[in-house]
């Protein structure tokens, strides 16, 4: 969603810095890199995220985007776009900044995994829950995530508790589609999604939803799915590639063709050295991006509109 939203600011002629924490290695501050490079953005990695910002606008500058709303409405203010050249920052992006009280935004954005939406209800430690759920008060738009992964009557109670709980919040529903594969090694080959088609698969994943990945790589068509699910943001050692290497021979006895391992591109990013030890087989990376899936008139174009609507009324 980060780099969704770097994506619609940028096609909109506003620099985004997006804040980061770079929590456990840097995965995804490795992988936005990468994604964003042909991007006018910014990433700050550091704990302290107002200082980070600080020193970002004091090196590039800062540009309201808002500014342009009084000279044309509809359109971006010739003036304020030439500064996407100039580098000068417009919008800055708060990356899992919803408990992040001591900074001021403008617009609250909170995502919910629709497969598994508020865990056990339970407060962190005993449950995944920062806030209760009366903290959605606060938000402006709810992203469902995941929805094209569970059922439309679990879609509709989980819209409408939510709406219970504030009837104005604009809801949108968004799935990780799958874009295109590349071999660990080679990063520039774009293998075609059909390349896992009929294939064994074993899926390798340290991230925090296992099971979505799991099932989109289902829906492409595999033979079989075997999985090796690590915590979120682990690093893999020298130990976990001979428990993937024993799962693989394993899997080698039981099924024609040899299997391949699948990861993402979060798990790639963590340490790409380290699957290359698993040489003797192929391990190929899924590249998704987020889609707005579009349900209950709620689309990609009408997601950009509210984004502008709300950031350019507050």
């Amino acid at each position: 969603m980060v780099e969704f939203l770097a994506h619609c600011l940028a096609d909109s002629e506003i620099s985004p810095l997006i804040l980061t924490r770079g929590y456990a290695g840097g995965d995804e501050v490795r992988m936005l890199e990468r994604h964003l490079l042909e991007r006018p953005a910014k990433i700050g990695v550091g704990a302290n995220r107002a200082a980070t910002a600080a020193s970002f606008i004091e090196k590039y500058g800062y540009v309201d985007p808002r500014d342009c709303a009084s000279s044309q409405k509809n359109c971006i203010n010739p003036k304020v776009g030439s500064h996407l050249k100039s580098g000068k920052i417009g919008a800055v992006i708060l990356d899992d900044g919803m408990q992040h009280w001591s900074l001021r935004r403008d617009l609250e954005i909170v995502m919910v995994n629709g497969l598994m939406p508020w865990g056990n209800r339970k407060l962190l430690p005993l449950g995944p829950l920062r806030e209760p759920l009366m903290a959605l008060k606060r938000a402006d738009i709810a992203v469902v995530h995941h929805a094209d992964l569970i059922s439309e009557q679990n879609l509709k109670d989980i819209e409408l508790e939510m709406r219970d709980i504030k009837k104005s919040l604009s809801i949108f529903f968004t799935r990780m589609a799958p874009s295109y594969l590349f071999e660990v090694g080679n990063i520039n080959s774009k293998i075609p999604l059909t390349a896992v088609c009929n294939a064994n698969v074993l899926c390798v994943s340290a991230i925090g939803s296992a099971n979505a990945f799991v099932q989109s790589l289902q829906k492409l068509g595999p033979c079989s799915v075997n999985r090796l699910d690590f915590n979120d943001h682990h690093s893999f050692q020298a130990r976990d590639i001979e428990m993937i290497k024993k799962k693989l021979e394993e899997l080698e006895g039981k099924f024609n063709p040899k299997p391949i391992v699948v990861v993402t591109e979060k798990d790639y990013d963590r340490d790409p050295e380290i699957l290359m030890h698993l040489e003797a087989y192929k391990v190929l990376v899924l590249c998704s991006k987020l889609q707005i899936i579009p349900c209950r008139g709620c689309t990609e174009d009408s997601f950009k509109l509210l984004l502008k609507e709300l950031v350019d009324v507050k």
